[in-house]
């Protein structure tokens, strides 16, 4: 029985969009929910980042195009074009895995925790890495979340993450991604019967 659900598929095919009309769909049916999603930001059509939304609304930046005061204790961490900003990361993120492990406790019912996305930015954050272990192995909520393809170098969490037997992975097409929310959002409502006290 799977515990986690997560959805893989190029980028730009809509995971995002998913995520966020699961989530909307699973708030309506009474689940508990908190995480965060990534969104482009632009300026004049073109993109110059990415912004980090948590799903209370608050926003923090994740990266921006070439900006040299993203760094941290001197050392400065990019993607391609895109410099992260690690700390407003974490700040904004690192919260989100704490309160739901509480909400879990003190509710006495699992919860949904949405983390879009593990890649390549958000892991320069050891301490999201471990987070991310810690919930995947946890029994306090069932993930659903988002993981790039795979290309290039192999990220280890990402391949931990596909591997696993606890996780159903869906992958996201141009094809299918108008037809596959109800069946991403039953797998989380399993998750979360089968991990229910």
């Amino acid at each position: 029985m799977y515990k986690h659900v997560f959805l893989t598929g190029p980028p730009g095919v809509g995971k995002t969009t998913l995520v966020k009309k699961a989530c909307e769909t699973l708030a309506g049916s009474g689940e508990i929910l908190d995480g965060f999603y990534t969104e482009e930001v632009r300026e004049r059509g073109r993109r110059v980042g990415f912004d980090v939304v948590t799903l209370s609304g608050n926003r923090g930046r994740l990266s921006r195009v070439g900006d040299s005061s993203t760094h941290s204790a001197g050392r400065q961490y990019r993607v391609g074009q895109y410099a992260v900003d690690l700390l407003s990361f974490e700040n904004l993120v690192l919260p989100l895995f704490r309160n739901v492990g509480v909400a879990a406790v003190s509710g006495g019912k699992r919860s949904v925790l949405v983390v879009d996305e593990i890649g390549k930015m958000e892991l320069f954050s050891q301490q999201f890495v471990r987070a991310v272990k810690q919930a995947l192995e946890g029994n306090g909520c069932s993930i659903l979340g988002t993981i790039p393809i795979p290309r290039g170098k192999l990220m280890a969490v990402v391949e931990e993450v596909r591997s696993s037997s606890d996780v159903k992975v869906f992958t996201v097409t141009k094809d299918n991604r108008d037809v596959i929310l109800p069946c991403v959002v039953a797998a989380v409502q399993e998750c979360l019967k089968a991990g229910a006290p």
